[in-house]
């Protein structure tokens, strides 16, 4: 089991959430506990530890960035955003 951690920017992303999206949200980050690179998820370019996940909903495509510390099995939840603002 990896522990869950959220940053303080992913917290306000989540709030800013509809419920059936941020429902869905919270099982996807829920399931990187036992799981932290389910299938569907990618390395992002340029970052080392640098994950992400696709949440699908009914509306939109939303994405998870996070970061995986397998030492130390920590799972650090960056942003959630739809796809369009994510990157910026």
């Amino acid at each position: 089991m990896y522990q869950v951690l959220l940053e303080r920017s992913a917290e306000r992303d989540l709030k800013r959430l509809s419920a059936e999206v941020h429902d869905r949200v919270i099982d996807t980050i829920k399931g990187l506990a036992t799981n932290p690179r389910p299938p569907g998820c990618r390395k992002l370019v340029g970052g080392q530890n640098d994950w992400r996940v696709r949440v699908r909903v009914r509306v939109g495509d939303y994405r998870v960035l996070y970061e995986i510390a397998d030492t130390i099995r920590i799972v650090r939840v960056n942003r959630v955003r739809h796809r369009r603002e994510v990157y910026r």
